[in-house]
């Protein structure tokens, strides 16, 4: 007997809209890489548009750490050598940032699961080496 519909929608996690702040940060976000590609194109290494890119959010008056190192806790044990997060945006969004010709299914499922070790809800992937950046961007909720 399938279930009823009623049933499935208890059992199902309830949508939850990021906040008004974080939507608005995101948008400066995703302007800054604009900027970025706009100035520089295609066709250059990471750390330089990682480079840029944070100088771009300080422009916007936005707090960012680089290549930060985040614990991963299992089995009641911290492990110091967990996750490392290219940009974390206002202590509150995951900025994973890519050049590349083609990107890799397995990092939009890196960035998923980075949300969920770290309790954020907003992450970006973001690949510079397209010709057109709206195509490089891709935004990440949970």
């Amino acid at each position: 007997m399938p279930p009823n519909h009623e049933n499935t929608k208890l059992h199902q996690k309830q949508y939850i809209p990021i906040s008004d702040e974080l939507d608005n940060i995101g948008k400066k976000i995703v302007d800054a890489a604009y900027t970025v590609h706009k100035n520089l194109g295609p066709g250059l290494l990471e750390k330089v548009y990682e480079i840029c890119f944070c100088h771009e959010l300080t422009k916007r008056g936005l707090k960012y750490l680089r290549q930060i190192d985040i614990p991963i806790v299992y089995d009641g044990i911290t492990f110091e050598e967990g996750l490392r997060l290219d940009v974390l945006v206002e202590d509150s969004i995951i900025c994973e940032i890519k050049a590349v010709d083609l990107i890799n299914p397995v990092w939009e499922a890196q960035i998923l699961s980075h949300l969920k070790i770290t309790n954020k809800r907003l992450g970006y992937l973001i690949n510079f080496d397209v010709v057109n950046i709206g195509q490089g961007i891709k935004q990440f909720v949970i």
